[in-house]
């Protein structure tokens, strides 16, 4: 979002509250806004599955606990709690859901977004941050869709820089690093800019992605480019400051991460995500979030894909 200079003390109030949602500040805990379940979800509750976890890698039978990489700043699926250092969202309790099956205890670790795909089987034994399935990806690790997410833009309320999606050359335009909004979306509109003698896109491209919010309501971009869950749980945190640009498009598969040479563990988390579908508690974990519109019916290992 921006805000305008005419608007003073206004201003510093839109600041305050966005400050508190963008620090993962939100109401989550307390039941409302975000979705109590997302905040209280129980692994207990979840049944482990002896004939899954025999299908488990002899490396990882013995695993008392599985290491999941996520950049916790992609509020709502995956942000730090108010005391700054707990993960939770729907992505958190995902891979919660899915040690629970495999008789596991979960460690979701805090990290950049970039560096988790290439940190899969040594440091992490899962990814699990809104990962796009993409074909570049899916060429370095294996994936199990289980989300549908599409791009989504937002600009400032009311829109007062007038900026369109058809015209965007020259605007300075936010997105955090790694996304298939920096590359290739907003990458792609700048080499057609150049292209076509307009002035390239001021690609502003930030690890975290609240930092790329926080820039928005300073208004030093112009727009922000973000998935369409993280677009709609902006725009419920910062009240009436933000809104959306345009449609959803370019709708996609995101999928758990695995690292390319661990097919059979890739195999057994397709399992446990259709059990997971199956019995209701998946979908539960998205509702409790308010992102059930993103479910899918299926989870599928490296489903084919032409983003």
């Amino acid at each position: 979002m921006h805000i305008s200079s005419k608007l003073g003390l206004r201003f510093a109030a839109v600041l305050a509250v966005s400050a508190l949602a963008l620090t993962g500040c939100n109401n989550a805990e307390e039941g409302t806004t975000t979705g109590s379940g997302g905040a209280t979800f129980d692994p207990s509750t979840v049944k482990a599955d002896d004939a899954l976890i025999a299908l488990l890698p002899a490396a990882l039978k013995d695993k008392s606990t599985l290491n999941v990489g996520s950049d916790t700043s992609y509020e709502p699926a995956e942000f730090l709690a108010t005391d700054g250092q707990t993960p939770i969202g729907y992505d958190v309790d995902i891979a919660k859901a899915i040690g629970a099956v495999l008789g596991k205890d979960v460690k979701v670790q805090t990290s950049e977004f970039s560096t988790i795909l290439p940190s899969l089987g040594s440091k992490y034994d899962l990814g699990i941050s809104s990962f796009t399935i993409t074909p570049e990806r899916s060429k370095a690790v294996n994936f199990v869709s289980y989300f549908n997410a599409g791009v989504w833009w937002a600009v400032q309320k009311g829109n007062p820089k007038n900026i369109n999606l058809d015209d965007i050359c020259g605007k300075k335009i936010g997105v955090q690093t790694g996304t298939v909004e920096e590359d290739p979306d907003v990458k792609d509109r700048s080499a057609k800019c150049v292209a076509d003698g307009k002035p390239a896109i001021e690609i502003i491209s930030l690890k975290n992605q609240t930092d790329v919010t926080t820039r928005l309501v300073s208004g030093s971009i112009d727009a922000m480019s973000a998935d369409s869950p993280i677009i709609k749980n902006a725009l419920q945190k910062t009240g009436d400051s933000l809104e959306t640009l345009g449609d959803v498009y370019d709708s996609a598969e995101q999928g758990i991460a695995i690292a390319k040479d661990d097919t059979a563990f890739a195999e057994v988390i397709e399992k446990v995500m259709n059990k997971l579908m199956e019995d209701g508690t998946y979908n539960q974990i998205l509702k409790d979030w308010n992102n059930n519109e993103g479910a899918i019916s299926k989870a599928v290992l490296n489903p084919v894909t032409s983003n």
